[in-house]
C-alpha cells in the first residue's frame, strides 16, 4: 500500500531550461560551461555548490576565479537563475491533493541560491506556503550529499520511518531512480515537461 511521495525538483516540478543558462554564462565570459552543467548533473563549483561544500559567496569567487573577469555577484546570480522556468499551476494543484492522502516529500538536489528563489516565486503563490505542499523537504545543499548516493535516500527513509516499499520516488534521473529501486522504493521516471495526467489517475 502506498503511504509516501517523494518528489524530485528540478525537471519534475519545476521546468528547466539549462541551454539559457548555459548561454548566459557564458556571455559573462564562462567559455567552457558545457563542461560545467548538465540537465540532470552538476560538475566542480556547481556541485560544490549543491553538495554545501562552498557558500554562495565562496560560490562566486570561484566563478569569478573561473572565467577572469571582476564579474559582480548579481550579474551572476541572474545568470544561474536562467536554469529556471515555472512550475505549472496544475503541478502545484496535484501537489495539493496528493498532501491531503499521502505523506508528500521533496528529495531535490539543489543550492542556496536557486531553492530560495523558487521557493518565493513558486510555492508561495495563491497564497500558499511550502509547508502547503510537502511534509519535509530534504534538499542536497543542507544535508551535504547528494543523489544518487544511497546515504540521502537512506538519510529520508530513517528521518522520517518511512518503509521503502510503501514509498514512491517521482524522478526524472534515471541514476536516482535505479538507485531508489535498489533500495526498494516505488519508482516513476518523470520526461521532461511532462503533466502527469496519467499518474494522477493512478494515485488520486
Amino acid at each position: 500500500m502506498l503511504k509516501n511521495i517523494v518528489f524530485d525538483m528540478g525537471g519534475v516540478l519545476i521546468d528547466l531550461n539549462r541551454n539559457a543558462c548555459a548561454e548566459a554564462l557564458r556571455q559573462l565570459g564562462f567559455a567552457d560551461i558545457d563542461n560545467y552543467i548538465g540537465e540532470f548533473v552538476q560538475s566542480d563549483v556547481f556541485l560544490k555548490l549543491e553538495e554545501g561544500k562552498i557558500s554562495e559567496a565562496d560560490f562566486y569567487v570561484e566563478i569569478r576565479k573561473i572565467i577572469g573577469n571582476n564579474v559582480s555577484d548579481d550579474l551572476i546570480r541572474k545568470a544561474w537563475l536562467q536554469f529556471l522556468l515555472s512550475i505549472p499551476e496544475e503541478k502545484l494543484e496535484f501537489l495539493l491533493l496528493l498532501k491531503k492522502q499521502y505523506k508528500v516529500f521533496l528529495l531535490s538536489n539543489t543550492n542556496p541560491i536557486h531553492f530560495p528563489y523558487i521557493v518565493e516565486t513558486q510555492f508561495c503563490r495563491n497564497r500558499h506556503a511550502l509547508s502547503d505542499y510537502f511534509d519535509r523537504c530534504f534538499l542536497s545543499y543542507q544535508l551535504k550529499m547528494s543523489k544518487p548516493q544511497a546515504e540521502i535516500f537512506a538519510y529520508l527513509l530513517q528521518s522520517e520511518n518511512l518503509v521503502p516499499e510503501e514509498t514512491l520516488l517521482i524522478d526524472d534521473g534515471k541514476a536516482n531512480v535505479e538507485m531508489a529501486q535498489h533500495l526498494g522504493l516505488q519508482t516513476y521516471l518523470a520526461k521532461p515537461f511532462e503533466s502527469f495526467s496519467a499518474l494522477k489517475q493512478q494515485l488520486l
